[in-house]
């Protein structure tokens, strides 16, 4: 059965998402394109190889919510890292200048002088990678907030919500039009069919998104009765979620193009040569204290 329809603002191509159950998970789900001006299939679209495995990987380690919630709470001990290393190079700041790298000194210096200016450069972009990936660790729990709160209380302002079989579907077209004329100005984004995640049991939830970089990562739902393609309701999305959509392409570096992107790229093996070097420091911080331990028990058992 239908779950999705999705819309390109760049191509005709619309994707369908279907499903043996309204509510099927996502590895039951199948993903097919059409040609939006003449209906032809453009063939089913496989979620596999090296990229959606990366995808996967770094969004719940293929564990689902608890892989997602995990992440979630790295990404905070991230963040409380990133701000414990802005407290130790305060006082490193007074005694040097901006930039200083001390390379006649020794390797560990060279290293914390290093680690020390590629953090301090790359502050600001980790602060935001790692607060909007928090933020997306939690995406399905603010869905289904969103769903049990802002969603039902829609529904039940018009009336009862009465399941509807895919057989009592009626046209999407007509429901399109009735939500288009309530929201001018806007475009499609995707559609929800009843019963699933983003929708109630009986009705069509469309939607749309704005003509901006920034707003067309907003999303605001209209939903019409399937069964009769009349507008129940249409209303923004809470300030939560609203927040979650505009951080997931900020956290991926959705908004500038392949521009953006590549500074993303850049940024991230900066990130991680500072995360290297980090890990490099505390290992010999350890060498240094038993180095140092032996030293003392050397000298004292010299002085016996």
């Amino acid at each position: 059965m239908p779950l999705f329809i999705g819309f390109s603002q760049d191509n005709p191509i619309i994707t369908v998402t279907v499903g043996p159950t309204p509510d099927a998970p996502g590895s039951a789900m199948r993903l097919f394109s059409y040609d939006r001006t003449t209906g032809a299939s453009a063939g089913e679209i496989k979620e596999e190889g090296v990229m959606h495995f990366l995808l996967q990987l770094h969004t719940d380690m293929f564990l689902g919510l608890p892989g997602m919630l995990f992440l979630g709470v790295m990404g905070g001990l991230f963040i409380l890292a990133i701000a414990s290393g802005v407290v130790l190079y305060v006082p490193f700041m007074r005694r040097l200048p901006f930039g200083t790298l001390r390379k006649s000194r020794s390797a560990r210096v060279r290293r914390l002088d290093t680690h020390n200016l590629l953090g301090v450069v790359t502050l600001g972009w980790a602060l935001v990678v790692g607060l909007t990936g928090v933020i997306n660790a939690f995406a399905d729990p603010l869905t289904d907030s969103w769903r049990e709160g802002e969603l039902k209380a829609m529904v039940a302002a018009r009336g009862a919500d009465q399941p509807l079989t895919p057989a009592d579907y009626g046209s999407v077209d007509k429901a399109m039009t009735a939500a288009k004329a309530a929201l001018p100005g806007v475009s499609p984004q995707f559609i929800g069919f009843p019963g699933g995640a983003w929708s109630s049991g009986r009705h069509y939830a469309i939607f749309f998104q704005g003509d901006t970089p920034l707003t067309s990562h907003v999303l605001t739902p209209a939903l019409v009765d399937a069964e009769t393609g009349t507008l129940t309701d249409t209303a923004a999305m809470p300030a939560l979620n609203q927040a979650l959509m505009l951080s997931k392409p900020l956290h991926f570096g959705d908004y500038g193009g392949i521009a953006l992107k590549m500074l993303w790229a850049i940024l991230t093996l900066a990130t991680i040569w500072v995360l290297w070097t980090g890990l490099q420091l505390w290992l010999g911080k350890g060498a240094r204290n038993t180095e140092r331990a032996v030293d003392e028990i050397v000298h004292a058992g010299s002085a016996l």
